[in-house]
């Protein structure tokens, strides 16, 4: 049997080459970030732009520890998020907001709970292309339920014992 081989090798334990996807990445989400605060507005251009800023934070995490397995650096950027519009119950990314453009736009201004969720899409966005990115696949368990059929093909199984 001859293996064909691979059109795309992965690109796990090359830190070089995870940073130059992620660096790319991180800019091209800030593109898609302000491409949809340019063509939407409303609920759509906010939640998604949550989910950009999780998934930014998320590239910056793999930029700065191209190492980082993906469901860590999802775990890292889903807590700066949640830790941030947390913060922002305390009142003091308000009052940063209103002094800097720049803390407005990394702080926020209100809390508001919706953006939890869409933090959450955005960290799992993440993770679904970065393991995909490096071929990390998913260990495949069998369970009871999965066992091959009996002899005669009908699936039915015997109990230990009968």
């Amino acid at each position: 049997m001859t293996r064909t081989p691979r059109t795309r090798a992965p690109v796990e334990g090359d830190p070089l080459r995870v940073r130059l996807a992620a660096g790319p990445a991180a800019l091209a989400i800030v593109g898609a970030g302000t491409g949809i605060r340019a063509v939407s507005e409303g609920e759509v251009a906010k939640y998604a732009g949550d989910a950009l800023y999780t998934l930014l934070v998320f590239a910056l995490v793999v930029l700065a520890a191209p190492r980082t397995p993906p469901w860590k650096a999802a775990a890292v950027a889903l807590a700066v998020s949640w830790g941030v519009e947390f913060l922002q119950l305390t009142g003091l990314p308000a009052a940063l907001s209103r002094q800097s453009t720049a803390a407005r736009l990394v702080l926020g201004s209100t809390f508001n709970a919706p953006d939890l969720l869409w933090y959450a899409v955005g960290a799992a966005a993440g993770w679904v292309v970065a393991a995909r990115a490096r071929g990390a696949r998913a260990p495949v368990t069998a369970s009871p339920s999965a066992a091959p059929a009996g002899p005669s093909g009908s699936g039915s199984r015997r109990r230990a014992g009968s």
